[in-house]
């Protein structure tokens, strides 16, 4: 199915293929699981009350599962580039609720209770991010949870030898800067020597859309 999409920037093709691939397998322990449900029941303990779900860029649905342990009655859905992680997602969500898309090019006519964006901005071409902000303030309904790798100034940093891959920068701060009915709730960093429940050195900020 990649094979006929048509993407707009480098990034895009570079997860969408063999390195998508390889993160699969680096990322697939099912130990991770226990640090997200940690992770997760800090950076949502301020919400209340949602019931629907998005992840953008969810790769193989660890953090769905996570999510879905903590909160059992919401309905659970998924954007995901790599076809490879698609196919692992059909085997616990419901196809309808799974999209095979760039981010970039997702359009869909429907919002969630709370979107989530994990690990996946810093992974963006800078000049997409834009287009970026726009799809996942406009599929929010009420929450919106950043967390990425935290810089107050954009930089660039190599990725595993490739250049222009990896970006870091204020995101949440340019989504609040960007869109205004967005509010700062709750932050946090969660630190890659926790002993217990390590994360991969994520800033977290946990945004609500005051209507």
């Amino acid at each position: 199915m990649n094979s006929v999409m048509k993407y707009k920037t480098d990034q895009e093709k570079f997860w969408a293929g063999n390195f998508g691939y390889d993160y699969i397998e680096r990322n697939s322990d099912i130990s991770i699981l226990s640090s997200n449900v940690n992770f997760f029941s800090k950076s949502l303990s301020r919400t209340t009350g949602f019931k629907s779900f998005i992840e953008f860029g969810s790769n193989i649905g660890l953090n769905i599962k996570a999510i879905n342990l903590l909160y059992h009655d919401i309905e659970c859905a998924a954007l995901e580039i790599n076809e490879k992680a698609v196919n692992e997602l059909k085997t616990f969500l419901p196809a309808q609720n799974i999209y095979h898309s760039s981010i970039i090019d997702f359009n869909i006519n429907k919002t969630w209770d709370l979107v989530l964006i994990k690990g996946v901005l810093i992974h963006i071409d800078p000049d997409s991010l834009s287009i970026v902000y726009e799809k996942i303030t406009s599929a929010c309904n009420k929450y919106l949870l950043i967390a990425e790798y935290y810089n107050p100034t954009p930089v660039s940093i190599t990725y595993r030898g490739y250049n222009n891959r990896l970006f870091k920068r204020d995101f949440a701060g340019e989504v609040m800067d960007k869109y205004p009915d967005f509010k700062l709730i709750d932050y946090g960093f969660q630190y890659h020597r926790d002993v217990n429940f390590p994360q991969d050195d994520i800033t977290w900020f946990l945004l609500e859309k005051i209507n």
